[in-house]
């Protein structure tokens, strides 16, 4: 199992809970339909399962696919055990479980591929997903996909802002040069959030809804919340990857200063985010 990556995922967790609108969250849920096929791809460590019980979404099929082989193994022991813990009725099942009426399923798997494969799904969730693939080829595989009037749930979509506090001489150069770095990754787009919306907008279903969702990652009382250090500390190491190709002066600094200011509990980052929800066609 890669640990390192699941911790990551886990600690990114209380952000993500956090950032989502719920603007968008409600209109998703007045326009599912009963009992839904689900898709999620991308699922990481499977947190969106809990996510739709607490919404009150509990009947239907749930299948989470995710190419991390060591993720998907997470999340199939670590999920239900949870699920106990708050209290929910859990029962195994050959492939994966069943809770309340939702059965469960996570599965190791090319996400595109999956979606590419995959028919009449109710709902397709792809969380901070769209940013690492071609909007285009995502698209057209949501599209393919869904059934008629189905619903793609596409939060914490990254547009393109990366602030870190207090202010530093080299902020400007630093963020230019980190999304330099993501933009050159193939199929990367440190705009997917705008850009994304409007290719929904100009295909044939709707753009039912759409807000921000930053990732706002602040110290209180010197300290930081759950493992949000942990995943900060992931961003830095990020940022430091990306610098280490780019001519920034004082780019040594600038990491000497915000690991710095980590450890003593006063960095503060923010993300700039989007939560998309786009409907199908209904012919």
């Amino acid at each position: 199992m890669n640990h390192t990556e699941t911790r990551y995922l886990e600690a990114k967790r209380s952000l993500d809970d956090c950032a989502r609108s719920p603007r968008v969250r409600d209109r998703l849920l007045s326009a599912l339909a009963s009992e839904p096929q689900i898709l999620d791809i991308g699922c990481g460590t499977g947190t969106t399962v809990p996510r739709l019980l607490e919404w009150g979404i509990d009947t239907g099929r749930y299948r989470g696919v995710d190419g991390d082989a060591g993720v998907i193994e997470f999340a199939r022991a670590v999920r239900p055990a949870e699920l106990r813990r708050i209290g929910r009725s859990v029962t195994h099942e050959e492939r994966g479980f069943t809770v309340a009426a939702l059965s469960v399923t996570y599965e190791t798997g090319d996400a595109l591929a999956a979606l590419e494969a995959a028919e009449a799904v109710d709902l397709i969730v792809a969380q901070a997903f769209a940013d690492l693939v071609p909007i285009a080829e995502l698209l057209s595989g949501i599209e393919s996909a869904l059934a008629p009037g189905g619903l793609a749930y596409l939060p914490i979509t990254f547009d393109g802002g990366t602030i870190f506090q207090p202010d530093h001489p080299a902020d400007e150069a630093v963020e230019a040069a980190y999304h330099d770095a993501i933009d050159a990754e193939p199929g990367r787009d440190i705009h997917a959030g705008r850009h994304l919306a409007d290719a929904c907008r100009r295909a044939d279903g709707d753009l039912l809804a759409m807000a921000a969702s930053d990732w706002v990652l602040r110290p209180r009382d010197g300290s930081y919340s759950a493992d949000e250090a942990y995943f900060l500390g992931c961003i830095l190491d990020f940022v430091e990857t990306a610098l280490s190709d780019a001519d920034v002066t004082q780019s040594a600094d600038w990491i000497a200063t915000r690991r710095e200011q980590l450890a003593a509990g006063e960095l503060t980052y923010v993300a700039h985010q989007y939560d998309l929800l786009y409907r199908a066609a209904e012919t």
